[in-house]
C-alpha cells in the first residue's frame, strides 16, 4: 500500500510538469520567402534564439524630380542583407501570439546595395551604384496560408560616386514563406 501511493502521486503530477515546462520560443533555423509587390526572394538565417541574418535580391523602385529633368521613375536590382535581433518572442508567447515564420518585432543593422537603374536614360539621369547603412526597427508576421507581411525603416548613410547623405529607408514586403 505504501508504494502503491508515491506511485499514483507521480501519475497525478507528470501532466503539471509537462504544462509547466513550456518551449521558449526561437527564431526559424532556415526561412524561405516569394515577395511578391517589388519581386525577390529572401533568405533568413536563424544563428542564435533571437538572432537572424536576413538576405534579400529584389527589385527597387525610385521617383525623382527636377525643374530640368522632369519626372523620372528608376527601377534596380537591390541586394539588402540584415542582422535582426527579435526582442519580444517571449511576450508574444506569452500572450498566445504567433511566433512561427519569426513573427516578432526587432531592430537591426541594413545595409543596401543599389545596382545601376534598369530603365533610366543615362544621357539625362544618370544611375550610379550606391550602398546604404542603417540602423532599423521593424516588424515580420507569418499568418496562416503562410502569407508574410515585413516592415521596417530608419535613417542610413548613403554612398554613391557623386553624393554622400542621409536618407530615409523603408522596407516593405508582402509575400509566402515556401517550404516546411
Amino acid at each position: 500500500m505504501k508504494l502503491l501511493h508515491p506511485f499514483v502521486l507521480l501519475l497525478f503530477f507528470t501532466p503539471l510538469t509537462k504544462t509547466i515546462a513550456q518551449e521558449i520560443p526561437s527564431v526559424e533555423k532556415n526561412l524561405f520567402k516569394i515577395n511578391l509587390l517589388l519581386p525577390g526572394v529572401v533568405y533568413e538565417h536563424g544563428f542564435t534564439t533571437k538572432n537572424t541574418l536576413y538576405s534579400e535580391i529584389s527589385m527597387g523602385i525610385g521617383y525623382q524630380t527636377s525643374s530640368f529633368q522632369g519626372n523620372n521613375w528608376s527601377f534596380y536590382p537591390t541586394i539588402n542583407e540584415q542582422f535582426r535581433h527579435y526582442y519580444n518572442l517571449e511576450k508574444r508567447a506569452g500572450k498566445g501570439k504567433r511566433t512561427a515564420g519569426n513573427s516578432g518585432n526587432f531592430y537591426g543593422l541594413n545595409a543596401i546595395y543599389y545596382f545601376e537603374s534598369i530603365n533610366s536614360n543615362t544621357y539625362v539621369s544618370p544611375s550610379d551604384p550606391s550602398l546604404t547603412i542603417a540602423p532599423v526597427w521593424g516588424f515580420q508576421r507569418t499568418y496562416k496560408h503562410k502569407f508574410n507581411l515585413n516592415l521596417n525603416g530608419g535613417v542610413g548613410y548613403n554612398v554613391s560616386k557623386d553624393e554622400n547623405e542621409f536618407v530615409p529607408v523603408l522596407n516593405f514586403t508582402l509575400g509566402w514563406v515556401i517550404g516546411k
